[in-house]
C-alpha cells in the first residue's frame, strides 16, 4: 500500500473513532446486534427504511477503533441508498477488505468513495473482522434476524 494511503487510513480511523458519525439509538424499522469475540467488539445497528430506501442508519458500539470507524463510515455511505444500492456497496466493501478486489485503488475509489481508506485492513488479517462487523450486522438487520451475528 502506498505510504500516503496508509497515513490517510490511520488518520481516518482515528477521526471516526474519536467522533463517530450517526452514533446513538434512533427509532428504527430494523436493528441487529453484532459481536466479534476475537477483539471484543460489540455493536448494534439501527436502520430506518422508507419503502426500499435507507432513510437513516445509526449505531452504538463498544470496541476497537477499526470497528467503530468502519461502522461510522458505513452509516454515511449507506444513508439515502436504495436497498439494492446498499447491498451492492456492502458486497464491494467486503470484497475490498478481504482482498477480492485487486484492481487499481483509484478505480475502486470511484465505486466506494471514502470507504477506500479502509482497504488498509487487508494488511492486517485479524482486523478484517473488525471492519466487517458493522456491515454484516447491517445485512442481518435487513433480514430481520433475531440472534446477534458474530464474526466466528
Amino acid at each position: 500500500m502506498m505510504d500516503d494511503l496508509r497515513e490517510l487510513y490511520q488518520q481516518v480511523i482515528l477521526d471516526h473513532n474519536r467522533d463517530p458519525k450517526n452514533y446513538g439509538e434512533i427509532e428504527c424499522t430494523h436493528s441487529a446486534e453484532g459481536y466479534n469475540p476475537l477483539c471484543g467488539d460489540k455493536l448494534k445497528i439501527y436502520v430506518k427504511l422508507d419503502d426500499d430506501r435507507v432513510a437513516d442508519v445509526h449505531f452504538e458500539a463498544a470496541g476497537c477503533a477499526i470497528s467503530k470507524a468502519s461502522a461510522s463510515m458505513m452509516t454515511e455511505a449507506l444513508k439515502g441508498k436504495t436497498l439494492e444500492e446498499a447491498r451492492d456497496v456492502f458486497q464491494k466493501f467486503i470484497n475490498m477488505i478481504t482482498g477480492s478486489i485487486t484492481r487499481d485503488v483509484d478505480e475502486a475509489a470511484d465505486e466506494l468513495g471514502n470507504l477506500i481508506v479502509l482497504a488498509g485492513v487487508r494488511e492486517f488479517p485479524s482486523r478484517v473482522k473488525c471492519a466487517a462487523l458493522a456491515w454484516h450486522a447491517f445485512n442481518s438487520a435487513l433480514e430481520n434476524k433475531d440472534e446477534p451475528i458474530t464474526t466466528e
